[in-house]
């Protein structure tokens, strides 16, 4: 059961705002208490188009995405990431995947799930998707305070 203190909140982002738009009926994130998880995002730009360059241009994407949503969110960063789902279509990118993620993780790598998948939404290459914390409590986001409430 949550403590008293934790609510469920949930955010969805568009294009005006730097993430790209859905491709199914999902938040971009929600959180339970201090913890967001964001929604697994795809290799797009906000015009909604993969980018061309294969897996490294797209894991660099995805991982754009995924830092823009948590800075909405929570005003965070990477560096509150405590652990990252993958999803790679081919496995045969998986080292070209894990030297891309690598730099955007070069103080300290949160904890990482990887896995074979057959057939991304849009034709993506790898998704990724992430849970944050801040002992601190967290700021201010662009979308606007995260607030806990009683």
């Amino acid at each position: 059961m949550l403590p008293a203190v934790a609510v469920i909140r949930s955010w969805t982002f568009g294009p005006e705002q730097g993430v790209p738009p859905r491709v199914a009926p999902f938040a971009h994130a929600t959180s339970a208490g201090e913890t967001p998880y964001v929604t697994g995002q795809m290799p797009a730009g906000v015009d909604g188009r993969l980018v061309a360059g294969g897996i490294a241009a797209q894991t660099d994407r995805v991982m754009r995405n995924l830092e823009r949503v948590l800075e909405l969110v929570v005003g965070g960063s990477l560096a509150d990431v405590v652990q990252v789902r993958g999803y790679l279509e081919d496995w045969d990118d998986y080292a070209a995947f894990n030297t891309a993620y690598a730099r955007w993780f070069p103080e300290r790598l949160p904890s990482r799930r990887c896995i074979g998948a057959t057939g991304l939404a849009v034709g993506a290459q790898v998704e990724l998707d992430l849970v944050a914390w801040r002992p601190d409590g967290w700021g201010e986001g662009l979308a606007g305070p995260f607030v806990l409430m009683a």
